[in-house]
């Protein structure tokens, strides 16, 4: 016998049926949306070759790799991301595929960074991405899918928050920031004004770099102001004109489509990541800001070109699901009992174990999940024990006399309600319409 303790490492997790059945459930909806905006399945290798995805995320990404020396000495890491995989498909593949190329994923992730709060160095992203189409609209549908997405889970007080790189490169350049690692460091203070407050993102970012002297002050209006504040003073708007004038296009769309109320517009949002180039944004729950953002993206138009040499624009929408099923479990918008057997065969007489199993068969293809006991003429007492224990809804007992009749007993086991059914009317009963 080992005398290793069992355990999962830091920052992964066992998926029991509890959480897994909400879990699929969750993702089959998430799928659905997907499916409905013509975006087509994709799947990746969780391995890819280092020099795939190193140097795509900035300094800090790039220590965060789960990175190894495979058994053939290959330099090897597990993917960080869904995107810079679909990058390389389209350098991979790209003459195959017609674009624009709508994708979508559903697949595991690493990163070796601090657990938190719905955040697991293993976990699942779902992505969809536009491959190939440099118009906003582009943008507008992988934020329009977003929302989307969060109403068919039952969510509807979430807001998105959107802005647009280009303002902050205003910023950078009317601040005198030109060099790529401050711009970094200081666009990853910002990102964190929401969680961290403005004394507290100051004293970090003075340590970063040094401001000029109106360099508060503009700062303080760029966060605050919103995009009316935006002027010669603030950002150089040579560089931030087009960004802000894709954000009003954005609301203007969000406005006609009915969905402007879940829009708003923040200047401090700056994503973490290298690649984005203009249009980017974050999505939380009202009721649990805390909670941090559970769905984000952007366009990155200069991230396959890394891989390809040509100019390739691409936009895309992430969301973080154990981050989200943390979320709408919280709100209680994940059902109890979700997944358990909508009824349970009880076998009273072995002699009777074909009839009880063409019996399950038969509700199982009128719509019925069935589990059926698995020792037939055991005591019923047992057997209703472990119905119980399963969740079901209702147990249907099955000896000689119900056999012989085709009257089965149903008995509904949170309040103990019994009726005598065929099986073609158990459904209506157990799982109505």
């Amino acid at each position: 016998m080992s005398d290793f303790e069992p355990r999962t490492l830091r920052g992964f997790r066992d998926y029991l049926p509890d959480v897994m059945v909400p879990r699929e459930a969750m993702l089959q909806k998430v799928a659905s949306v997907f499916r409905s905006f013509g975006f087509q399945p994709i799947a990746t290798p969780a391995l890819e070759y280092t020099g795939v995805l190193l140097g795509k995320y900035g300094d800090e990404g790039d220590k965060l790799l789960y990175r190894f020396r495979d058994n053939g000495d290959r330099d090897v890491s597990l993917r960080y991301d869904l995107t810079v995989p679909l990058a390389r498909v389209m350098a991979q593949h790209g003459g195959a595929i017609a674009r624009p190329f709508k994708r979508f994923q559903i697949a595991p992730v690493w990163r070796a960074e601090n657990p938190a709060r719905g955040r697991f160095r293993e976990f699942v992203q779902c992505d969809v991405d536009i491959v190939g189409s440099e118009g906003l609209l582009a943008d507008f549908e992988c934020i329009q899918v977003g929302a989307e997405v969060l109403r068919a889970l039952g969510v509807d007080r979430f807001v998105i928050r959107i802005n647009d790189r280009r303002i902050l490169d205003g910023l950078m350049r009317h601040l005198g920031i030109t060099e790529q690692g401050e711009q970094t460091d200081v666009l990853r203070v910002v990102d964190k004004l929401p969680k961290i407050g403005w004394d507290a993102m100051m004293a970090e970012l003075r340590q970063k770099v040094t401001l000029p002297e109106h360099g508060e002050v503009a700062l303080k209006t760029f966060l605050e102001g919103g995009l009316q504040a935006l002027d010669g003073n603030v950002v150089d708007l040579s560089v931030a004109q087009p960004g802000i004038d894709s954000l009003n296009q954005l609301l203007a769309y969000a406005e006609a489509l009915g969905i402007r109320r879940y829009l708003d517009v923040d200047l401090s949002i700056a994503r973490g990541l290298d690649y984005y180039t203009s249009t980017i944004y974050e999505t939380f729950l009202l009721d649990l800001p805390s909670l941090g953002s559970v769905m984000s993206g952007g366009r990155y138009d200069k991230l396959l070109g890394m891989f390809t040499g040509e100019s390739i624009p691409a936009v895309g929408i992430s969301l973080g699901v154990d981050r989200l099923l943390a979320g709408l479990t919280e709100l209680g918008l994940v059902p109890p009992g979700v997944g358990a057997p909508d009824v349970f065969v009880v076998i009273v007489e072995a002699g009777e174990t074909a009839y009880a199993l063409g019996v399950a068969k038969q509700l199982r293809s009128a719509g019925l999940n069935v589990q059926t006991s698995l020792e037939p003429g055991a005591k019923m007492g047992k057997q209703f024990k472990l119905a119980a224990r399963t969740g079901a809804t209702a147990a249907v007992v099955i000896g000689s006399t119900e056999a012989a009749t085709g009257n089965l007993t149903v008995k509904m086991l949170s309040t103990g309600e019994q009726k005598t059914l065929t099986a073609g009317e158990i459904t209506a009963w157990v799982k109505p319409s």
